[in-house]
């Protein structure tokens, strides 16, 4: 394992000693030209940012900072696959443990006894104590219609009226000088908290950490279980306890930080929240939340302000997100055996499409397997799971669209879960926190596929078909200018396209040649039970039995939020400024 990296300046040097950080001198705007810059430089796979002169702000602004596999190693200090591995066969030696697994796993142990945070007395964050002050802050405006600035990668650290500690990140909309909304969703750890907090009628005490080590900062996402310490993990992972420092408002915080907010969360209040672009690339509606009363600013004498920016992907959550898919995908797989692989993808948001490869021992063992998975944790957010068997690599789209292609069939193969809790940000259904899933088994082999003719393009009395693009033989995706769901409804009738699986209608906004985008534009965009329109479809007693192609109306509809698209000034102005930047791609 290499070094451990201690804070924030720690990580920019290592960054830069590898050549993997571009500084940037000329001043630049925190409202949209940071957005649109950073967002070229993730799609072109560039370095990670340091803008050192930012308008209106005495603090430079970083970004981009895991925004590659490279730089994510460099982060946790080795792959994180690795980490994965070594989790997935400790977890198999210490159940049941004896002298020859703990004497193998000794290693793994003594970084275990680095766990406990440490507590301390004061540290960089405390060089300067103030009353708080936002407005001259550099807080990133990221999209046009976003309802104001906000903090994209804040640590909120919150604990119960027990004292139970929880770290999350949730963004924090800018309201004034010293108060914010907390965007706690439904199934974080820190609604939870203010969930008993407010039911006793008392404000919940809060401390909101910017920066620090990355390893900190990248453990307060994880899907960990609800009572397991964050930074204790974090300290497992370093191999190094993490120091905290405790405020006056009772909370242990990050004595490494840039800086720190604390202050507290009253009972029964609330502020409108958003609208904000997000990872599903769409605006999140605008919501009331609680509100952040910041009473205290710690901070050094020189703090960097830490951001990222999520959108249409990529951003560089895609590479924080995969992180996490190979470090805890393990676990999950030491905990049901018949679990080969897991993956969700980045390009669908994460929650929208999870593929996960069974070992079968019985028939229908997926269904109980991906039943069991979308009751675990925040994969009970996933909308999609399709299953496949071990042979199939679960990260490649073309080859689970062969297993569908070959094994599904929908009359057998098709389970709908209505009416279920959702991910807060998902707007398809038109219902906050409800919607919709849908398991798609693509085992083991029953069908021989033939080739398939596509439907002629151009007007139709539905829509317009823009474009149309077979994918292996088992998806056809049509590009629709009109009613999408009519468009569907047809095709799925059409005997020409019968021997397809899927038949995707989608917007003009969705180009059919980029897959990334096609698999985002594709699976953000629909509910399950409302979107979903089959060949044909009949009840056998209480069982929907449905048949032919399964149709998909994923096109954009009135009343979602709209498309993030920045405007064509800020375009220009990036356009124009490029080689002021110096940022070579």
């Amino acid at each position: 394992m290499s070094r451990v990296l201690n804070d924030l300046p720690a990580f920019l040097s290592a960054l830069e000693a590898e050549g993997l950080l571009q500084r940037v001198s000329v001043e630049v705007d925190p409202f949209l030209e940071i957005t649109e810059i950073t967002t070229r430089v993730v799609k072109a796979g560039g370095p990670a940012l340091l803008f050192e002169r930012v308008k209106g702000s005495p603090y430079p602004v970083a970004i981009n900072l895991f925004g590659t596999a490279r730089r994510m190693e460099i982060a946790l200090g080795r792959p994180p696959a690795e980490i994965g591995e070594e989790l997935f066969n400790a977890a198999k030696d210490f159940f049941p443990p004896s002298p020859a697994t703990l004497w193998r796993q000794r290693e793994l142990l003594m970084r275990a006894t680095k766990m406990p945070p440490k507590k301390v007395s004061g540290g960089p964050v405390t060089e300067i104590t103030e009353p708080p002050n936002l407005d001259p802050w550099p807080i990133l405006t990221c999209w046009p219609k976003d309802g104001g600035r906000f903090f994209t990668l804040p640590l909120v650290i919150t604990q119960n009226p027990a004292g139970k500690s929880n770290v999350g990140m949730y963004r924090l909309h800018t309201y004034d000088k010293s108060t914010t909304g907390m965007h706690m969703q439904i199934e974080r750890g820190g609604g939870a908290h203010y969930a008993e907090w407010e039911a006793l009628n008392k404000p919940m005490p809060v401390v909101v950490a910017l920066g620090g080590d990355p390893i900190s900062l990248l453990a307060s996402i994880l899907p960990l279980p609800e009572n397991m310490d964050e930074f204790a993990f974090a300290g497992f992972l370093r191999g190094k306890s993490v120091p905290l420092v405790q405020l006056s408002n009772g909370i242990q915080a990050p004595a490494n930080a840039e800086f720190l907010l604390e202050g507290h969360i009253p009972s029964g209040e609330r502020r409108q929240e958003g609208p904000f672009g997000d990872h599903f690339g769409h605006y999140s509606h605008a919501a009331p939340y609680p509100v952040f009363h910041i009473q205290k600013v710690h901070r050094r004498k020189n703090p960097i302000y830490l951001a990222t920016v999520v959108g249409i992907p990529p951003q560089e959550d895609k590479f924080m997100g995969n992180a996490i898919n190979e470090m805890l995908i393990p676990l999950l797989r030491a905990m049901r055996p018949e679990l080969v692989n897991l993956w969700t993808y980045q390009e669908a948001g994460f929650h929208n499409l999870a593929v996960a490869s069974v070992n079968q021992r019985y028939a229908k063992e997926g269904i109980k397997t991906a039943l069991g998975l979308m009751g675990q944790g925040q994969m009970s957010l996933s909308k999609c799971v399709v299953l496949v068997d071990p042979k199939v690599n679960v990260r490649n789209f073309s080859e689970v669209l062969d297993a569908l292609r070959d094994n599904f069939d929908p009359a057998e193969d098709f389970i709908l879960l209505p009416g279920t809790a959702q991910d807060t940000l998902d707007f398809t259904s038109f219902k906050m926190n409800l919607g919709s899933k849908m398991i798609l088994d693509a085992t083991r082999g029953k069908k021989t596929p033939d080739r398939k003719p596509v439907p002629s393009e151009g007007p139709g009395p539905d829509g317009t078909i823009l474009r149309s693009r077979n994918l292996r033989d088992s998806l056809l995706v049509v590009q629709v200018k009109g009613n999408g769901r009519a468009v569907v409804e047809r095709l799925v009738k059409d005997p020409s396209l019968a021997g397809f699986t899927l038949i995707a209608a989608v917007s003009d906004d969705v180009p059919l040649d980029d897959e990334e985008r096609l698999i985002w534009g594709l699976f953000t965009r629909f509910d399950c039970a409302r979107d979903l329109h089959p060949a044909s479809s009949r009840i056998e007693g209480a069982w929907p039995k449905i048949s032919g192609p399964l149709g998909i109306d994923a096109t954009w509809k009135p009343g979602y939020p709209e498309p993030l698209v920045m405007t064509p000034e800020i375009i220009q102005r990036v356009d124009t400024r490029w080689k002021e930047y110096g940022i070579v791609l």
